[in-house]
């Protein structure tokens, strides 16, 4: 779920290694009778796999580093290299490859060095710079734990970046002496953190994260901030290079207020921390004006709503002035990027990433290009970019046949400047994407999407896979899947669709579920499927169901309220509101905004909108899938489920991915190719005519 500022369902399912038996894999063209590797994608086409993020274009726009990961067979791992595209040419140059991890590339202001984050050096993650003319790297901090927001000064002599600090935890008693040479079981733990795992990172260490600065030739780093409350998140300097701003929950109670934020300047020579915003509500992202008098910001006006769209302002730069701009345009924004060729902000649009040029009076001028995500599991819309002082554009393509590449957009137009896997593909016959026409009950458009299997003859109804996304506060669209693509290799169309509560359509098509999430979307999604039929392209009586986090929730709640699908698959579901509003990663945050209170308030509310609470209808043979260390969606709603189906007669199995979260590239290659093996074998089970065994 993506919520704001709590990544919560956004897009991963967890799944891979088998707890139950299951029946055997489905056959996914592996390979041909005479040994020749596969038209079709295969799951060892994961491998090889690469995919283009964070393009950085230095400050003169004729040079673009970016992050390279490639799932690289012998570790099982996505391995991370830095790259250098010449954007005259498209030349490209490696810059950091080898063992360990390397990413966040950050040009100095005058294009000479590039910072980045790599375990280059042996041992954990450090900031390092390496001098563009002659090669020259030197590693610049020595920390405890990775930094973060990277930062150059104006003058490019310091780097200002967040790093976590330990703190002490909680000790109540102590146990007797141990011997010399005893060998005791490991400590107790006390935990009093309101938020005390994250997902993706575990249990929380005691702690908070701090800001720094350090000379970018190397030294000991000076620590700018202080006190019992996280400072991090994204760091902006003042052109003079006199202050710093970036965003923080300074209050006392900042544990239990997840969506406060407030923008704060922190003057270098004193170290004085001033607040420049003071609502009710998040305010982050800050941009400062080229000449230092305005600064850009994000946030928005916390009422207690599920979700509200993130608006973009301008104050002066000591906080005074405060307006919102671009009013005209009812879309979130979510990133932006303040140089002499202006202010640039991207945001959702209608199942697109788009980047534009925003005015002081407000116009918005989209430009060109339609970034893609770098989540190549499922279709979910994103992109990343950056802008160079003459106004370039550097960003991740989008395509629904192929991970992002680097793309540039200048005054003379847009190109692609890498084809990544356009040798491994180029041999492949991949499914195709086109649009739906659904519509609602109620009258209400609901984009949707099908891709077609490589070999679909037109006019002829094939198995349909309905799939849905997470969030429920996010988007998908026309995108590149893997997931999709494994589907479509073994004989299935998928049907995907941004139903009431998705993003990029305007704060009312998000707000369709507020307060009765997944009831209302029941209507629209069976719409969607009968779209499909109707258009010709769905057999209706050889219909499956899946999707993950929130399109978990809406899987179990679909098979509670009809049985027109033959087989479901349920990815890292929520099933009962109460044990996931108080076992989730934001505690803080499901009860108050997605429920309208604690479960001890609002108990019949809470079961009304549970999956669980329909487990006596279901009659629909469904697996449940989740990852083992998942705590944003937690194991244990899976695991109740299945306990639940077990109990109603249900027929279902139980698949666990081990050291897996809730994101489904967290899971290795190999667990992806398995968990979405493992769907097609159970969908393939119960498939009109055919005997998956």
């Amino acid at each position: 779920m993506s919520i704001r500022t709590l990544p919560f369902f956004a897009g991963a399912i967890a799944t891979g290694a088998l707890v139950f038996a299951l029946p055997a894999l489905a056959d996914d063209h592996v390979a041909d009778d005479d040994g020749a590797p596969s038209p079709y994608f295969t799951g060892a086409d994961l491998f090889g796999l690469s995919v283009a993020a964070d393009p950085q274009i230095s400050p003169d726009g004729s040079q673009i580093a970016y992050v390279r990961r490639t799932n690289d067979i012998m570790t099982d791992r996505a391995a991370g290299s830095i790259w250098l595209i010449d954007v005259s040419s498209g030349e490209e140059t490696p810059l950091v490859t080898g063992e360990g991890a390397h990413a966040s590339p950050r040009w100095s202001p005058d294009g000479k060095r590039l910072a980045y984050i790599s375990t280059e050096s042996g041992g954990g993650a450090e900031l390092h710079v390496r001098w563009m003319d002659s090669g020259a790297s030197a590693n610049i901090t020595a920390l405890p734990e990775s930094p973060g927001g990277i930062s150059w000064s104006p003058d490019g002599s310091q780097i200002a970046f967040t790093a976590r600090i330990p703190g002490k935890p909680l000790v109540l008693g102590s146990p007797p002496p141990k011997p010399e040479g005893a060998e005791w079981g490991a400590p107790i733990q006390v935990i009093d953190r309101v938020t005390y795992r994250n997902d993706g990172g575990g249990y929380v260490k005691p702690g908070t994260v701090q800001l720094f600065v350090v000379d970018a030739r190397g030294g000991a780093p000076r620590q700018l901030t202080y006190g019992e409350y996280d400072n991090g998140g994204a760091v902006e300097w003042s052109p003079d290079g006199g202050t710093l701003y970036y965003a923080a929950n300074r209050n006392e109670d900042w544990e239990l207020e997840p969506l406060a934020a407030d923008i704060y300047a922190l003057d270098l020579a004193s170290g004085s921390v001033t607040a420049l915003t003071t609502r009710t509500g998040p305010d982050f992202g800050a941009q400062v004006s080229p000449d230092g008098s305005q600064i850009a910001y994000l946030g928005f006006n916390d009422v207690g709503n599920a979700f509200d769209q993130t608006n973009l302002y301008v104050m002066n730069a000591d906080g005074t002035g405060s307006r919102q701009l671009a009013t005209s345009l009812d879309r979130g924004f979510d990133g932006l990027e303040w140089t002499d060729a202006g202010l640039f902000a991207s945001y959702e649009d209608d199942g697109e990433h788009r980047v534009a040029r925003i005015s002081m009076n407000g116009s918005v001028t989209p430009l060109s290009p339609r970034l893609g995500s770098t989540y190549y599991a499922l279709p979910y819309t994103g992109g990343e970019w950056s802008v160079s002082e003459g106004g370039t554009l550097a960003f991740t393509t989008a395509s629904s046949t192929s991970p992002p590449d680097i793309g540039v957009t200048t005054r003379r137009g847009t190109r692609t400047l890498t084809a990544l896997n356009a040798v491994k593909f180029s041999g492949k016959r991949l499914g195709q994407t086109q649009e739906l026409s659904a519509t609602a009950p109620d009258g209400t458009i609901i984009p949707a999407w099908i891709m077609l299997p490589p070999d679909y003859v037109p006019g002829t109804p094939v198995p349909t896979i309905l799939e849905m996304h997470g969030g429920p506060y996010a988007a998908y669209g026309p995108e590149f899947s893997a997931d999709y693509q494994l589907y479509g290799a073994a004989g299935y169309a998928v049907v995907f669709a941004n139903p009431g509560g998705s993003t990029g359509y305007g704060e009312a098509f998000a707000d369709r579920i507020e307060d009765n999430y997944p009831i209302s979307n029941f209507d629209e999604l069976m719409a969607v499927v009968d779209a499909a039929i109707a258009q010709g392209f769905a057999d209706p009586n050889d219909l499956y169901v899946t999707g993950g986090s929130g399109g978990g929730v809406l899987t179990s709640w679909l098979v509670g309220k009809t049985d027109r699908f033959k087989a479901a698959a349920t990815h890292k579901p929520v099933i009962n509101w109460v044990s996931q509003s108080l076992m989730a990663d934001g505690l803080a945050f499901f009860g108050r905004y997605w429920m309208g209170g604690q479960p001890w308030e609002r108990p019949e509310h809470y079961w009304e909108r549970s999956p669980l609470s329909l487990i006596g209808n279901v009659t629909t043979p469904t697996l449940v899938l989740v990852g083992a260390d998942d705590y944003r969606t937690p194991r244990s709603e899976a695991e109740q489920y299945y306990g639940a189906l077990k109990l109603a007669g249900v027929d279902t199995a139980l698949v666990i991915t081990p050291d897996s979260s809730h994101n489904n590239l967290s899971q290795t290659p190999s667990q992806q190719a398995a968990r979405t093996a493992s769907v097609i074998a159970w969908f393939d089970k119960y498939r009109k005519g055919e005997d998956a065994e």
